[in-house]
């Protein structure tokens, strides 16, 4: 082959690994396991942009990596592939879902494929198969049937807590969940029950249950949505208002361990801003529940949890949720209308927006008062959404002199504050949070210090029936429904209106076909529009489906064991690959999937079906790839209009003509230069007279003159090196057509430049397939990982990718001089060589066990540059060479390992070059020679020249001679290996 050509080689190489099935592994014990994993994708439509394949890239480089060193390698992919977006695009064109999905991931599997990705594509999994979301379904129902045992402090199966039922009834069963939900019962009571009444009774244990949840509801799509589904009270997706609703849902149980979620985050590898933000999200505190009683129902009452009961005496009024269940009971007729539409506001606001939301105070008055449990002093009772339903209890105690929010509340609806300690400053500023100095105005415990006075305020409330000290999480249950086609069925039938699972041989519970994706005219989710879609054909199914989070929950255990029917896993399999040791994928899923997916490892851990403790081992986010995104300059131009139709807004749409003007001369513009503003003008004055649309009543007379520039994105595919192809550029929108432009004085136009996210609606998006077909895929390998350290966020530049494409082909011709027939020999390798050859083995080795791939390619061009400079041909140095750089540039790789006589394809089962610290011994030192402290001269020594010797060459030494002026030496000081000083 006379040149390196990555187009033909590349294809050629992934060919043979697909026929060959190089990258299938088996479940095979006899080698050491290494288990790396990528965050699956959900396969969009549009494809992948250069900044996907950066993870994908860093991990495919590793498990190379593990393989060249002896290990039995996982690596596999799949596809997130259920979700909202292909069931609105459903919804839109009444196309299947399963088939746009079906064909998003077959380009996803071609872009894949074709950057040489050593995926075991045997292994592959959708979300969205059924025989996969079987078992999704299947540890659903062990949730349902499983409750948590807080003595044991581990989920257990439903039928040990309804033994207990049957042996002493609910009294001391100490179990996870709301207690206030549950009843109490006797033994001989549970006897007597009817199977609905021990249905209704066992509910609220479950790990899987139903309740009365607020959720984002949006009418426009038919469904719930997440928090991050949400922007502004609008959705994501469309853009439609959503708003905080009270509906029934499915809910998984995840608080209940909220504390081993805590534990577990200080045994694993993961970067500490993730960790930290999951322990903030979880939120665990001490402090109490207390109860205000209401002034007209004493024996109805408020609870609020809270850090600081030590502050009790300072709550001078509470605030509720606005969807709190007692703020319609509260509210007078007379707040009745200030109240209702308080509450409407509030629930079109997320409970995103409502938290970070901290500047603006709002709340009404509902007319009612509580009663301060230990002042006896009634408080007044208001609603306001800085206060979410679903934390703690949905209402707060508020004491303005140590919490800000109170504060501002407080002070915006002229409310009292009342200092709690004497060590309390600037009150009529800020609130003072501090624990310190004594408490005042505080009757029970006036004087006190903090710890005193918190634990006998507890012993007191106690002690009345009034409250106690309590762990509260901010963690709140999970919610487990959506309303939506796109999605694994709930498991679960409805008998006389009681929800039970399906039995377990009756799974997969199949999606069924429906002739349309939305809901149904009476508001059902879009499963309520199957046909005679009954369970063992009388029962209800349950119509919600699971959130796009339950098949990513698990999917890393599947991928051990994908193609078996009777388990989700094997035990054989499971305990051989056990956890993930490598985990690449983006931060923005900490307190999603991957909180969810350490709770259902835990749960699985429990029921003995797993072997570890925490599933991914060690975690790296990698940085995002930010586009570079390019500008043009638009002149606001101010026309003369002769038109039936006159105005500026009808006249936009007709197109008129655009001026654009270059980077160059708009910043001389922008800095005064007068021969540019002069050019601008004659450019403005000698513009088409007339651009004619008599067919529409338009006629544009002439130009005014401008008020401005507008800066519009370009697409970055007809820009190179700044300079756009101006003629490109019209073609690229009709509304530019006529476009004119004022340029250089060279007669291109330079585009603006601006780093930001890589985006389509920016136009910065570059294409890898493109990229590939021009570099080749090994080079955009490179230069993803030549950017800069992984876990930083980075711009792309495409120019740079020509930089990595001239290493290869230097690197190619250390084997093909001259673009010539392969030239390796056999000769023996020279010192200069092996040091060049193990300086590129230690740093390949060591950059790859710590994750920095960046510099593993500049070694990797320096040990190029010096075997060139060197004309180095050998054998002994291009096979282990060859070998180390493979799992950058595999394809490459491959070809120059065939071409050197191994079997083709076997570069996989190579072995890592072992590294030699004795190529990198000097064989001589320079040293310097100082007289007196002044450096005159260098002298060459053998490294293992002793200094006795090195001091008497120096003294007998030209050197020494000419700088000594004829004195004696009064004193040699020789620094092995560093200098020689000499004292005269």
């Amino acid at each position: 082959m006379p040149a390196y050509r990555p187009e033909e080689i590349e294809k050629k190489w992934q060919a043979h690994w697909k026929t060959h099935k190089t990258f299938e592994v088996s479940n095979s014990f006899d080698k050491p396991k290494y288990y790396v994993l990528d965050m699956f994708p959900y396969p969009s439509g549009a494809g992948l942009h250069v900044g996907h394949p950066l993870g994908y890239i860093a991990s495919d480089i590793v498990s190379r990596f593990k393989r060249l060193q002896g290990f039995n390698v996982l690596h596999p992919m799949g596809f997130d592939s259920f979700g909202l977006p292909a069931e609105q695009y459903a919804i839109q064109t009444g196309q299947h879902p399963e088939k746009t999905t079906r064909e998003n991931i077959q380009r996803y599997i071609e872009q894949l494929s074709s950057l040489g990705f050593s995926y075991d594509w045997s292994r592959e999994i959708r979300t969205s198969d059924s025989s996969y979301y079987k078992w999704t379904q299947w540890i659903f129902l062990k949730l349902f049937n499983s409750w948590y045992n807080l003595e044991t402090n581990r989920a257990e199966n439903i039928r040990t807590l309804q033994d207990i039922f049957g042996e002493k009834g609910s009294a001391g069963v100490r179990a996870a969940g709301d207690a206030d939900e549950r009843h109490d019962f006797t033994a001989g009571q549970w006897q007597m029950m009817t199977e609905k009444q021990r249905i209704d009774a066992v509910h609220p244990y479950r790990l899987a249950y139903q309740s009365d949840t607020y959720v984002n509801w949006c009418a426009a799509l038919g469904t719930v949505l997440s928090n991050d589904e949400v922007k502004d009270g609008l959705s994501e997706r469309g853009g439609y208002p959503v708003e905080r609703r009270l509906m029934p849902q499915w809910n998984l149980r995840i608080t209940a361990y909220a504390d081993r979620l805590l534990q577990g985050l200080d045994t694993i590898d993961w970067p500490e801003p993730v960790k930290e933000m999951q322990r903030n999200w979880i939120g665990r505190s001490v402090g109490a529940e207390v109860t205000f009683p209401l002034q007209n129902a004493p024996q109805q009452g408020i609870k609020v949890y809270t850090t600081r009961v030590d502050t009790i005496y300072g709550a001078t009024f509470m605030v509720l949720a606005p969807e709190h269940e007692l703020a319609a009971q509260l509210t007078t007729p007379e707040q009745k209308e200030a109240v209702e539409a308080y509450v409407l506001a509030s629930k079109r606001r997320s409970e995103r927006d409502r938290m970070a939301d901290t500047k603006t105070v709002s709340g009404v008055f509902t007319g009612s008062y509580a009663i301060n449990p230990v002042s006896a002093e009634p408080v007044p009772v208001w609603l306001a959404d800085y206060v979410l339903a679903g934390y703690g209890t949905g209402a707060v105690m508020a004491v303005p002199s140590g919490d800000q929010r109170d504060y501002l509340f407080a002070k915006h609806f002229n409310l009292p504050i009342i200092a709690v300690t004497d060590a309390q400053q600037n009150l009529d500023q800020q609130a003072d949070p501090t624990k310190e100095g004594r408490y005042i105005n505080s009757e029970l415990i006036n004087g006190l210090t903090f710890k005193e006075a918190n634990d006998k305020l507890i012993t007191w409330l106690e002690e009345h029936n009034l409250g106690k000290g309590k762990v509260n999480f901010r963690l709140r249950d999970a919610i487990f429904g959506r309303q939506r086609y796109w999605g694994e069925p709930l498991p679960i039938y409805y008998k006389e209106g009681l929800a039970y699972g399906v039995a377990e041989a009756d799974l997969p519970i199949v999606l069924p076909e429906i002739d349309e994706y939305k809901p149904t005219e009476t508001g059902e989710p879009p499963l309520g529009r199957a046909q005679d879609w009954k369970y063992r054909g009388k029962f209800d199914f349950e119509l919600s489906t699971m959130p796009g989070w339950a098949g990513s929950s698990w999917y890393y255990l599947r991928y051990m064991d994908p193609h078996n029917d009777e388990r989700f896993v094997s035990e054989e399999a499971e305990q051989y690959w056990q956890t993930v040791d490598l985990y690449m994928g983006g931060a923005e899923h900490a307190t999603g999937h991957l909180l969810y997916a350490r709770f259902w490892y835990l749960f699985l851990k429990d029921l003995g079906l797993v072997s570890g403790n925490e599933p991914f081992q060690k975690l790296i986010n990698q940085g995002m790839i930010l586009g570079r995104s390019n500008f043009v300059y638009r002149l606001n131009l101010t026309w003369n209009v002769d038109s039936r139709q006159s105005s500026q807004s009808a006249l936009s749409k007709y197109f008129p003509p655009a001026i654009f003007i270059s980077k160059g001369k708009l910043d001389k513009y922008e800095a005064g230069d007068a021969s540019t503003i002069d050019e601008i003008k004659n450019f403005i004055k000698n513009y088409p007279a007339e651009f004619n649309k008599r067919d529409l009543g338009v006629v544009i007379n002439h130009v005014d003159g401008f008020q401005g520039f507008s800066a519009l994105h370009v697409d970055i595919s007809i820009v190179e090196n700044d300079f756009m192809n101006m003629e490109a550029f019209r073609r690229w929108r009709p509304d530019f057509t006529n476009s004119e432009f004022i340029t250089e004085d060279d007669g291109r136009y330079i585009c603006g430049w601006e780093v930001e996210k890589m985006s389509k609606n920016r136009f910065n998006v570059a294409n890898p397939d493109e990229l590939i077909n021009r570099y080749g895929a090994d080079a955009l390998r490179l230069y993803e990982m030549f950017l800069g350290p992984l876990e930083q966020f980075k711009p792309w530049n495409t120019s740079g990718m020509s930089g990595v494409s001239s290493f290869l082909k230097k690197l190619w011709r250390l084997f093909h001089p001259e673009d010539g027939k392969l030239a390796v020999t056999d000769e023996a390798a020279t010192p200069a060589e092996l040091k060049a050859l193990h300086k590129a083995i230690k740093k390949a080795q060591e950059d790859i066990e710590r994750f920095s791939f960046n510099t593993s390619v500049s070694t990797f061009m320096i040990a190029v540059n010096e075997l060139t400079a060197l004309n180095c041909h050998k054998r002994a140095i291009l096979e282990p060479l060859t070998v180390i750089i493979s799992p950058y540039a595999p394809h490459l790789a491959e070809e120059l390992w065939a071409e050197l006589g191994h079997e083709p394809g076997s570069i996989t089962n190579a072995q890592f070059p072992v590294f030699e610290e004795k190529y990198l011994e000097e064989a001589s030192i320079d040293y310097p020679i100082s007289f007196n402290g002044k450096m005159r001269g260098k002298m060459t020594f053998a490294a293992a020249a002793v200094a006795a010797d090195i001091e008497k060459e120096v003294l007998a030494s030209e050197i020494f001679e000419k700088f000594s002026e004829g004195k004696a030496a009064k004193k040699v000081i020789v620094v092995p290996g560093r200098m020689v000083n000499v004292v005269v």
